[in-house]
């Protein structure tokens, strides 16, 4: 098996027909394919299946034959190959002379520094995030600095929707939508208590109300 030096994570897409990898970066993951590789045994299995389909099935049984004899030797032909498809892609990946790992080049490689961007961070890239995350902070504290509660009458009990017509209350003592009180405190117009929810009759003094 031939070996790969600047990664271990590359997918074999090989069929009977040619040689092809996509190799990938360990820090980002970007996948860069190698140039397919023909495979001359396959050419000829291919060949013989086309033969096998016009002429009967005694071609075809010689092509089932030379792609027997290609997986039997083709081994030495798929290490090659490999080997040569990582040649190709190696020109893509660089090694970090500070901490030796590998990375792709175009997304993962500082070309001013030279160095891999895990030792030295592209500054514009650090630039944004900082900004996108100084502003993000900023924003919950204006939000917590706005008194969002200034028109509410959280001091009295109020339901969540307007017993006349349905509209949420907004924690208003009316209803915004038909003017309608929705307080859930009822005031007994003979001794002034007020009462939770919806009685029928003054828990204080026992008159009803209207």
């Amino acid at each position: 098996m031939a070996s790969i030096w600047f990664t271990g994570n590359y997918e074999d897409l090989s069929t009977d027909r040619g040689y092809q990898f996509k190799f990938r970066c360990e820090k980002c993951g970007n996948g860069y394919m190698s140039t397919f590789q023909v495979s001359t045994l396959g050419v000829a299995s291919s060949a013989f299946r086309a033969a096998g389909n016009l002429f009967g099935g005694i071609l075809g049984s010689a092509a089932n034959s030379a792609y027997e004899i290609q997986r039997a030797v083709g081994s030495t032909a798929h290490d090659s190959a490999l080997k040569e498809a990582a040649e190709e892609i190696s020109k893509q990946f660089k090694q970090c002379t500070r901490c030796g790992k590998w990375v792709c080049e175009p997304v993962c490689w500082n070309k001013k520094m030279q160095l891999c961007e895990g030792c030295a961070p592209d500054l514009d890239e650090e630039m944004a995030v900082a900004q996108a995350e100084a502003a993000k902070d900023q924003i919950h504290a204006k939000a917590r600095s706005v008194d969002w509660v200034a028109q509410r009458d959280v001091a009295t009990v109020t339901g969540v929707v307007c017993p006349s017509c349905g509209a949420k209350t907004q924690g208003g003592k009316f209803c915004p939508e038909c003017g309608a009180a929705v307080s859930t405190k009822r005031r007994c117009g003979k001794c002034g208590a007020e009462a939770d929810g919806n009685p029928k009759f003054c828990p204080e003094c026992g008159q009803k109300y209207s």
